[in-house]
């Protein structure tokens, strides 16, 4: 058997060796478990602007933002935005669109109705404010003819020898409209007169080489120039010789206006005729729509016996004298201006040599 000295030595040397302790510098490993825990540990989440504080209900401040346009802050991974509309109601449950709501029948019947009253009195808002400064009323009267009417008229206007009734007939409410009365006044014909005056002055002016369109606006405008005068002398007529009379305004308007007929009819005359023909027209026309005159307005200015005054002889005597006056005033006048207001369209002037 063999003995080796120091191997006992060498022994002891080791074994003091191994059982030195070993230095730990990560003072975190010495409380360290041995095995890993159940749980992670409770770190605080990031900060989320779009969480809410109860689980379940929409943030405070959050319904009218729109979570498709939202963008989450850089440290904030894919947050979950089902909570803003856990708490939104179905559309199926009594809620409906703007359309829906107009579509339903109860909406639509009170939208109409309140439309049409709302409509109604803008309406009568607009007539009201219009009757203080055209009486348009009293201008449907004026204008209420017919055919018939127009052809007789014409007929009476021409021919008012053989006409023997001039009474004009009343209802409750005014006098008969004028398709329904020969003798009531209209502004149909002097309006559809005073138009056609004009055409036929264009045209006789064109036949003489003397036609321009500044021409025919300044005979337009003359000839009303001189109807309002002829109305406004005899309104003043009226005031000053304080006559009570039914004419009107425009009663006065339309008796004037007859006189484009006999105008109208001594032109035309005098493109087949010239000046003999231009005369005999007016003459005859101014002497016819005389006669109409005196005979319609006598019924209109001369005192009835139903007169509180017509049993009184000088009441009477004076105001008869006064009401013929106008009556020859206005007859009278008509003939004068058909003369002036065509006179000058058959004889052109002399070129200046």
């Amino acid at each position: 058997m063999n003995f080796n000295a120091t191997s006992g030595a060498r022994y002891r040397k080791s074994a003091q060796k191994g059982s030195r302790k070993k230095r730990v510098s990560d003072t975190a490993a010495i409380n360290a478990p041995a095995y890993p825990p159940a749980y992670p540990p409770s770190y605080p989440p990031p900060y989320n602007p779009f969480a809410s504080a109860v689980p379940g209900t929409v943030p405070p401040n959050m319904s009218a933002y729109d979570d498709r346009n939202a963008v989450p802050p850089p440290y904030a991974s894919s947050p979950d935005y089902s909570h803003m509309h856990a708490n939104a109601p179905p559309m199926d449950q009594g809620y409906s669109i703007p359309g829906q709501f107009l579509n339903e029948p109860l909406v639509a019947n009170v939208a109409m109705q309140y439309g049409q009253a709302l409509v109604g009195s803008g309406r009568q808002l607009v007539d009201r404010e219009l009757e203080k400064y055209i009486p348009v009323s009293r201008l449907k009267y004026y204008f209420a003819v017919d055919t018939r009417y127009v052809l007789k008229k014409l007929g009476l206007l021409f021919f008012p020898f053989v006409h023997s009734d001039w009474s004009v007939k009343y209802e409750q409410d005014g006098p008969v409209q004028p398709r329904y009365e020969i003798n009531a006044p209209d502004l149909y014909i002097p309006t559809m007169a005073y138009v056609t005056y004009v055409l036929v002055a264009g045209v006789i002016l064109g036949m003489q080489d003397r036609f321009t369109p500044e021409i025919l606006g300044i005979q337009a405008s003359s000839a009303l120039a001189w109807t309002i005068f002829e109305i406004a002398v005899e309104l003043i007529t009226l005031y000053i010789t304080n006559i009570q009379t039914n004419l009107k305004t425009l009663d006065l308007l339309a008796f004037g206006g007859y006189k484009y007929v006999g105008i109208i009819f001594a032109l035309l005359l005098s493109i087949l005729f010239h000046k003999t023909g231009y005369y005999a027209g007016l003459i005859y026309s101014s002497f016819s729509l005389a006669f109409f005159l005196i005979r319609t307005l006598k019924v209109q200015v001369l005192p009835d016996g139903s007169s509180p005054h017509h049993n009184d002889p000088y009441t009477h005597s004076s105001g008869n004298k006064r009401r013929m006056y106008l009556l020859l005033f206005v007859a009278g006048i008509q003939p004068l201006l058909m003369w002036w207001l065509s006179f000058h369209l058959i004889s052109p002037p002399t070129p200046k040599s």
